[in-house]
């Protein structure tokens, strides 16, 4: 099935930070009851068509702060050539993994290896891989070897994609402000102009709309990391009864991608 369009219309709710009078959350409703789940190595296609088994790993990841950086450090500390294919087999060093992009941000490094580029923390795995034949984010794989959550070793714009949270500053008409806390979908538009020319993409399209339990559920340790417990346990509520609010085709702004996947499929030809 193909992608859907952007322009679908969506549900959203906002409510104030338990934790934080000043905050003012805006949640996408329409996203976070969708049915998304991340099929990396089960039918991702990659964002280019020439790193179909990159992923979304092929352009490195930013890092939000020095706070980011400094956090995944520690666990960059704990890889071994056995862990992590691009280990340069010696003591690491920032610049075997950080480099500075045009316009002065720091990222992960990226490689080239057999015509495909990839974040330098990508195992392209294979027989012949030092780290087994499972493809994938060492630092993804060093978390569950650990028995700890992705979102502590990996940088923050991996573990977050494709949850997006982005703050803006409100003024009342009575002059006083607040800060409003946007939790959504990080579509295509997210990437800025580029995203429009990634050859696919997941967060819209139908083979990733598989899960079993809706996006709130599914990636609440990433949803309590962006928002808080409290706020978190509001949205719970607010999700439980959007989905009860039933219409003529479902909830009311049913993600697309999941309505194409759950709508009754026909009878088999025979």
């Amino acid at each position: 099935m193909p992608e859907v369009d952007l322009g679908f219309p969506r549900a959203f709710v906002e409510f104030a930070n338990p934790a934080d009078a000043s905050e003012v959350l805006r949640c996408d409703l329409t996203w976070l009851t969708s049915r998304y789940q991340c099929i990396f190595g089960s039918g991702c296609a990659g964002i280019y068509a020439d790193a179909p088994d990159v992923g979304c790993c092929t352009l490195g990841a930013h890092f939000s702060d020095r706070d980011d950086e400094r956090r995944v450090a520690a666990f960059v500390a704990q890889l071994t050539p056995a862990t992590w294919e691009g280990h340069p087999g010696r003591r690491v060093t920032r610049k075997d993994w950080v480099e500075v992009d045009d316009e002065g941000a720091r990222k992960t490094r990226t490689a080239v290896v057999d015509d495909q580029q990839a974040c330098v923390f990508h195992n392209r795995g294979g027989v012949d891989s030092p780290a087994g034949e499972q493809a994938g984010c060492a630092l993804h794989g060093l978390a569950l070897a650990r028995g700890r959550h992705p979102l502590e070793t990996k940088p923050d714009v991996c573990w977050q994609l494709p949850i997006r949270r982005t703050f803006r500053d409100v003024e009342r008409p009575d002059g006083t402000t607040y800060t409003e806390v946007g939790i959504g979908e990080y579509e295509r538009a997210g990437w800025g102009p580029g995203g429009h020319d990634l050859d696919w993409y997941c967060s819209a399209n139908t083979e990733a709309h598989t899960a079993p339990e809706p996006v709130y559920l599914t990636h609440r340790a990433e949803l309590v990391a962006l928002m808080g417990q409290a706020a978190y346990d509001v949205l719970v509520g607010h999700c439980e009864d959007h989905l009860a609010t039933r219409g003529p085709r479902g909830p009311l702004a049913l993600h697309p991608a999941t309505a194409a996947t759950l709508a009754p499929r026909g009878p088999a030809a025979t």
